[in-house]
């Protein structure tokens, strides 16, 4: 394994604690549902339903009203980053130090954060893209199900899962898409003029607009090079409110002078420090026909 030759000695706190609001900046769940606070350790949400209001007349008695309740586990899984430098960086002086730490955060913090997704999306480890039995119940799972075709504008298919979210009672609010789709609407253009027909849809993590739906755009959403097995997913389209998810455990960055922390060879023999940030999601998904999974197999 081979080392960097820059590095970092302290690790300013004033660095990290801005740091967990950037995990929406990688990640497309982070961005379209909100973080629920959350304590370390298994835990379960619900989620209720109290039916309509009674009309009372005068006079008249009132009925009981029924709750109906549903639960979900939100299980804990922890995620890591670890970077090796040569221990030369030992010896900055205060100046760079500074400089590195941010360069170090820069290259983790979006490795972290797409983490969230590749996890609630297709239920994998993004090293090695296999399957994780642990995470089970990811939006891939849904069966709520629509194969996009080449020879149609992409928003038949994006109609049609929206017809199979609705179907099941939820709004379809939301859509997380790859980049290829993504690509299919940003071209499109009215007809006999040059205009945009979603100028509103940009090509980014960040929320815009897409035909009454809120969007987001990530290479996360088909996984291409990361999972082990394409599953050549496009698009998921739903409600993304029916995902808790919460930062169980805040991520921190560590210094390690000693030890093999990573399999690479002993630090002190090969004369290397590693440098590791950690963290620990929790989330379930309330209901997987709360989504709709649209993709190309061809």
């Amino acid at each position: 394994m081979v080392a960097l030759a820059t590095g970092s000695l302290s690790i300013p706190k004033q660095k990290l604690d801005p740091w967990l609001g950037k995990i929406q900046y990688g990640s497309t769940v982070a961005t379209l549902s909100a973080q629920t606070p959350m304590t370390f350790g298994e835990g379960e949400s619900w989620t209720f339903d109290i039916g309509e209001a009674e009309y009372v007349a005068e006079g008249a008695q009132k009925g009981a009203s029924t709750v109906t309740s549903t639960t979900k586990a939100v299980k804990p899984f922890k995620f890591h980053k670890t970077l090796r430098f040569n221990e030369e960086v030992l010896w900055a002086d205060e100046d760079r130090q500074l400089e590195v730490v941010d360069e170090i955060l820069a290259l983790i913090q979006p490795a972290l954060s797409r983490a969230l997704d590749f996890g609630v999306f297709h239920e994998i480890n993004p090293t090695g893209g296999a399957v994780v039995a642990a995470m089970n119940g990811g939006i891939t799972d849904t069966t709520n199900l629509v194969e996009y075709a080449a020879a149609d504008k992409p928003y038949v298919s994006l109609d049609a899962a929206d017809s199979l979210v609705l179907a099941d009672g939820f709004v379809p609010r939301d859509i997380a898409l790859d980049p290829t789709y993504a690509a299919k609407f940003s071209s499109l253009r009215g007809i006999n003029s040059e205009q945009k027909l979603y100028p509103n849809f940009r090509l980014g993590i960040e929320t815009s607009e897409l035909d009454g739906h809120r969007a987001s755009v990530s290479n996360t959403v088909r996984g291409t090079g990361v999972l082990a097995v394409d599953t050549k997913v496009l698009g998921f389209v739903g409600d993304f409110s029916a995902i808790r998810w919460g930062i169980q455990k805040s991520i921190g960055l560590e210094l390690i002078k000693y030890g093999d922390p990573d399999g690479g060879g002993d630090l002190k023999r090969n004369n290397q420090v590693a440098f590791r940030a950690e963290v620990v999601y929790g989330w379930g998904i309330a209901d997987l026909n709360a989504f709709a999974k649209i993709h190309d197999l061809v």
